[in-house]
């Protein structure tokens, strides 16, 4: 499975250059886990409420060609790995109209209680667990 997200670059999001600056992309990059989520039939809410955390433990992005203010975008969000303890998910972003890739990266998550104690997911949650495992492709 994989979820595709939209959206336009705002004036704020862009440098001197007239470019989306770089720190915009891993909020990209949550825009795009919030929806996979979503589309998985679970909310970090939901999570959250059962106490259980995905605190980021590595990021990459790599810078393909620049987003400019006005583009929409798309973020395109797979999970590649789930284990009990870890979850990551790799992103293409790309221009609309024309598909045009701007750049890829990938997000490493831990399972975690509210404390940022490690936890086995497939124990603590196996249903939000076994949904996940199945959206791999």
């Amino acid at each position: 499975m994989q979820t595709e997200s939209r959206i336009k670059v705002r004036y704020a999001e862009t440098d001197q250059m007239g470019v989306v600056h770089h720190s915009n992309y891993p909020i990209w990059f949550e825009v795009g886990r919030t929806d996979f989520f979503i589309s998985a039939g679970l909310s970090y809410a939901d999570m959250e409420a059962l106490g259980i955390m995905l605190p980021l433990y590595e990021i990459s992005c790599q810078f393909k060609s620049p987003a400019k203010y006005g583009d929409e975008v798309i973020i395109i969000t797979k999970l590649d790995k789930i284990t009990p303890v870890r979850i990551c998910f790799s992103y293409e972003i790309i221009r609309a109209p024309d598909r045009k890739q701007l750049a890829t990266g990938k997000t490493m998550h831990a399972w975690t209680d509210t404390a940022l104690k490690p936890l086995n997911a497939k124990k603590l949650i196996p249903r939000e667990f076994a949904l996940l495992t199945q959206s791999i492709e």
